[in-house]
């Protein structure tokens, strides 16, 4: 994506149209392309002189070495069919425009602006209590007494008065439940960081900001149902818990312990939510060149409070329409592990597309697992089967067990050569994921590759 961007920036590629393709036939009729690697597929940028050639994709599909000998009628077997997506339930983000806006008035910090305050401010106001509320941007304790609610500011944490700072002496208020525990013992880990303003905001709130968006979430009688409550804790771990370690301090990297070697960071990540609030704020020197004057702060913190939303809403989204379906289909896979494979290191899945990596460790915890998944098998969009590793949870390029060192690298047939199974179409050059034109190939793999990883320890 970055690499498209910066092309359309040049003259000779400006407003190209973008091709994705698996074909290399297209991707050598086109005037540039950027590929990752040999492995990878090609992203393809053309331009409009050229773009008339996207239409003929379809006629390519099958020529590829990716697509040779793959049928797009092909019926994987009844451990795959058995999993239907349609089996899964789907959701539907409501638009909250139709809610008047309310009287109420928030008040925040003045100064320079966090993603803390900007995002605690935005939850408040999808609530229909808070919908639209002005801001005011205080430190004076005259005007905070006049607010209705009080976020990131004021020294007090009183939720019945509707204050809601973290800044005062022996504050140590953690988001609950803990997180969960991957290692042997299965003890859950207490939170690495207290919790920001919006993080409080968050405790008390998060709830109803999400039942505002997906009603459908909340049981007919009101009360919270188990998949609002799962909603709830895998958007603070998704989301929020960056927000409240960032404002509080926490380094990404714990500290050494006595007698190990401080671990450095390798690079810093600009990139982030917080990152990009604090590029919101006005610059020393910056000047409006409409008003000859330094930016408004306060319209600044209004731009900064609607990129926190967005992100929010972006995360929430992916959770709610996505992951949580999602979990259903994964939690059947688990269920049939045994079917799929003798070993239960196995599992298939009807499509690669679906996320499976965070669902595949907690339905490992919730199921008690005692041997760990190994690997996935899935189909990719061309319907190529594919062998994916599960990697160590919390690491993410290490494989709990990596496809065999022979094998990596290699494509096709000479693949199937140095595998022994026929319809091998690639193995990434870190052994990470594999290919095989048929699920029974892909299974192949699988298996060998257990013996083999099983062999070696």
């Amino acid at each position: 994506l970055i690499m498209s961007t910066i092309l359309r920036r040049r003259h000779h590629y400006r407003n190209s149209a973008i091709l994705l393709s698996y074909c290399s036939a297209i991707a050598a009729s086109a005037g540039v392309h950027s590929r990752a690697s040999s492995s990878l597929l090609p992203l393809s940028s053309i331009p409009l002189s050229a773009a008339a050639s996207a239409s003929a994709f379809p006629a390519f599909v099958g020529s590829s070495p990716l697509h040779r000998g793959i049928s797009s009628n092909y019926r994987p077997s009844s451990t795959v069919t058995s999993l239907k997506m349609s089996t899964s339930p789907s959701y539907k983000r409501a638009k909250l425009s139709h809610l008047a806006p309310s009287t109420k008035t928030i008040v925040t910090h003045s100064g320079t602006f966090q993603a803390d305050e900007a995002l605690g401010v935005w939850l408040l106001r999808q609530l229909p209590l808070y919908r639209h509320s002005p801001v005011v941007r205080s430190r004076d304790p005259e005007v905070l007494g006049g607010c209705d609610i009080v976020i990131d500011v004021g020294g007090v944490y009183d939720h019945e008065n509707l204050k809601y700072d973290h800044h005062q002496r022996g504050y140590d208020e953690r988001f609950a439940p803990k997180k969960a525990k991957s290692d042997e013992d299965g003890e859950a880990l207490e939170r690495c960081t207290k919790l920001s303003a919006s993080g409080l905001v968050y405790r008390h709130y998060g709830r109803d900001v999400i039942s505002e968006y997906y009603p459908e979430l909340k049981k007919d009688d009101g009360s919270n149902s188990l998949e609002l409550e799962w909603v709830y804790e895998k958007m603070y771990n998704s989301f929020m818990e960056a927000i409240d370690a960032i404002d509080t301090g926490v380094e990404p990297i714990p500290a050494a312990k006595e007698g190990e070697e401080e671990i450095q960071l390798q690079y810093r990540d600009s990139t982030g939510l917080s990152a990009r609030v604090g590029r919101t704020n006005p610059r020393w020197n910056e000047i409006d060149e409409s008003t000859g004057k330094s930016p408004d702060p306060d319209a600044r913190f209004e731009i900064a409070s609607n990129m926190c939303g967005e992100d929010f809403l972006s995360v929430l989204t992916k959770i709610v329409e996505s992951d949580l379906p999602a979990r259903s289909i994964v939690e059947s896979a688990v269920k049939d592990r045994f079917n799929c494979d003798s070993t239960g290191e196995i599992i298939c899945l009807p499509s690669g597309g679906l996320p499976w990596k965070s669902q595949v460790y907690e339905l490992e915890r919730d199921y008690k697992l005692e041997v760990p998944i190994k690997y996935v098998l899935y189909t990719d969009q061309a319907g190529m089967w594919r062998i994916q590793c599960v990697s160590v949870e919390g690491k993410a390029f290490e494989n709990r067990l990596g496809l065999p060192s022979p094998w990596r690298g290699v494509r096709d047939e000479d693949l199937s050569k140095v595998a022994g199974i026929e319809g091998c179409t690639f193995c990434h050059a870190s052994g990470f994921i594999g290919g095989n034109k048929s699920y029974e190939g892909a299974l192949e793999m699988a298996r060998t590759a257990l013996k083999v990883g099983k062999s070696d320890e």
